[in-house]
């Protein structure tokens, strides 16, 4: 028998609990082990539950108790997280967690423990939730080169722009919406803003890299600024929005990471996908494009994610789980403004012929479509590196042409 606790009782905690009670008999026999609860971590009482007895509020029960073998860490936020993660590693004990947070910004450390002590430190919970994703990186793809990920990795904002395209709804009212039906938090920052898919997209190139990435090395926009009109524009374009986590290695060997909002051709698989999903597209030199599609949340889907990789813990008791990452090296992340790429631009200011004369003049070639008001047009620049779409936005701004929006597209 092995001996687990688990730390928060939450959705993703409470969520572990109910699957490793209820799939008890199919864990028992693809781990090959009966894996027990022993304790759970939480602050607050929960007398009404069958499993009252398992509730301690001081962690060094946990941490001075050597028949717990796995710690599951479920609480969120970096401290205490981390210190509780640390200490459990240190004291032995293999550590599962689904918190992005804290793997993107310290999981490095981590990991160089957990290696140091022979201990697993796993996290196929902390991007895209359900969704197999670290796994099939880390082993299923390990014979690739990994040129390229781009994924939806944002339920929230997903939903959000699934509202504007399909039933016209601004943004105030599909985030409103998103909150009312608890998609989205009381403060909906992390998602909105893009820093919740920040670290799951440097969660992923890290892995990738074999190098820490941190957050705060990358560019991030968000969705506040999306407009119908520019929803509309899209669609005119046979594009959709989504907020996208892109990653590519550049010829130079430099990493080349942001996460912003794109027009996606509708071509792309990633366009179609809606409401709270996610999509994971990876770039491999001999598989080229594989997708990984699913519920990115959630109580459960979560919960299933955490728990296969306490079945890893088990069945690695003795040999490691081979996952890490070395730490970052200065300089290795690329400036976000040599990424090439095109761009849409939504311009107004002079009559519609003007617009488009200055624009032939500006721009290298470029793709228009009519304005969805007088006076007003949109444009897909060519190909250049986003330094010199900046540049030439300032020379509309030069020639008395108003920029009203400007937006990445994808490519491959």
């Amino acid at each position: 028998m092995v001996k687990i606790a688990v730390m928060g009782h939450g959705v993703v905690g409470s969520g572990v609990v109910e699957v490793l009670m209820k799939n008890h008999e199919g864990i028992e026999r693809r781990a090959k082990e009966e894996i027990q609860v022993k304790y759970i971590l939480d602050l607050r009482d929960f007398p009404d539950l069958p499993y009252a007895d398992k509730f301690v509020k001081d962690v060094n029960i946990i941490l001075n108790d050597p028949e717990v073998e796995i710690v599951v860490e479920c609480m969120g936020g970096v401290n205490p997280a981390f210190d509780f993660c640390m200490n459990s590693l240190k004291a032995g004990k293999s550590v599962v967690t689904s918190n992005k947070e804290l793997v993107a910004a310290r999981g490095q450390e981590l990991l160089e423990v957990a290696k140091a002590k022979n201990l697993n430190f796993l996290f196929e919970a902390s991007v895209g939730g359900g969704i197999p994703i670290i796994r099939p990186l880390a082993q299923c793809m390990a014979a690739n080169e990994i040129d390229a990920v781009a994924g939806i990795l944002n339920g929230t904002t997903n939903f959000i722009l699934t509202k504007m395209i399909t039933e016209n709804m601004p943004f105030d009212e599909a985030l409103q919406l998103a909150q009312n039906l608890g998609y989205a938090e009381k403060n909906p920052t992390a998602d909105v803003d893009g820093h919740d898919a920040c670290r799951k997209i440097c969660i992923l190139a890290s892995l990738v890299l074999g190098k820490h990435v941190y957050p705060n090395d990358v560019y991030v926009e968000g969705i506040r600024n999306i407009t119908l009109e520019d929803v509309r524009y899209a669609d005119k374009f046979n594009a959709a929005i989504k907020l996208i986590g892109l990653f590519k290695v550049m010829p130079d060997g430099k990493l080349l990471i942001n996460v912003a909002p794109r027009f996606v051709s509708k071509t792309s698989p990633l366009a179609g996908v809606s409401d709270v999903f996610n999509a994971i597209c990876v770039i491999g030199d001999a598989t080229d494009e594989v997708m990984f599609y699913g519920k990115g949340a959630g109580k459960l889907p979560t919960a299933s994610a955490v728990v296969a990789d306490v079945i890893d813990c088990v069945k690695h008791r003795v040999a490691r789980k081979y996952l890490y990452w070395a730490p970052a090296e200065e300089g290795m992340i690329a400036d976000y403004h040599d990424e090439p790429c095109s761009m849409y631009l939504r311009l107004c200011g002079k009559s519609s012929d003007e617009l488009k004369n200055i624009a032939n003049e500006l721009c290298r070639e470029c793709i228009f479509t009519e304005g969805i008001n007088p006076d007003e047009i949109a444009i897909i620049t060519d190909v250049a590196t986003y330094a010199e779409q900046e540049n030439i936005a300032k020379k509309f701004l030069a020639r008395g042409v108003n920029v009203i929006s400007a937006m990445r597209t994808l490519s491959r």
